[in-house]
């Protein structure tokens, strides 16, 4: 499982024209789930995002989490972060999980996310969306597992 944490100071995501979920200060991530990921690499990975400091403390140094901020999350599942580029210039997806197991490791490590009390905004799962991102630094940290 992947996930691409940008600090942000705002972020959004619209469907169709509809907005589906928006946040200010916190994190947008990009949730990737690969062949043979599980619910404990969701679980490990919920943990360690909502532990992660990279939130300037008083001092300027990245010393704070996103639950010390008081910050929120906005979530988008990635399949694309399982790309393939090793052959020719059109990536293959072989190593992205499938539909199914992808999206319920997709909503369990959001739900994990909320159970650490964080606000949680989502896109959905296998939807057409466009991400708006306010990228804050920028910081930028892939989390595997």
């Amino acid at each position: 499982m992947r996930v691409l944490i940008q600090r942000v100071k705002q972020g959004s995501v619209t469907i169709d024209g509809q907005l589906q979920g928006k946040i200010d200060a916190g994190m947008v991530i990009l949730c990737g789930v690969g062949q043979g990921d599980t619910a404990a690499a969701a679980a490990f990975l919920a943990k360690k995002t909502a532990a992660l400091r990279i939130f300037s403390d008083a001092a300027g140094k990245m010393n704070l989490s996103v639950k010390d901020i008081g910050g929120e999350i906005l979530v988008i599942s990635q399949f694309t972060l399982y790309a393939d580029t090793s052959h020719g210039n059109r990536p293959g997806f072989g190593p992205a999980a499938p539909p199914e197991l992808a999206e319920q490791l997709y909503l369990q490590y959001v739900a994990d996310l909320r159970a650490e009390g964080i606000p949680v905004q989502t896109g959905v799962f296998g939807a057409d969306m466009q991400v708006e991102i306010h990228n804050d630094g920028p910081i930028t940290i892939l989390l595997e597992r």
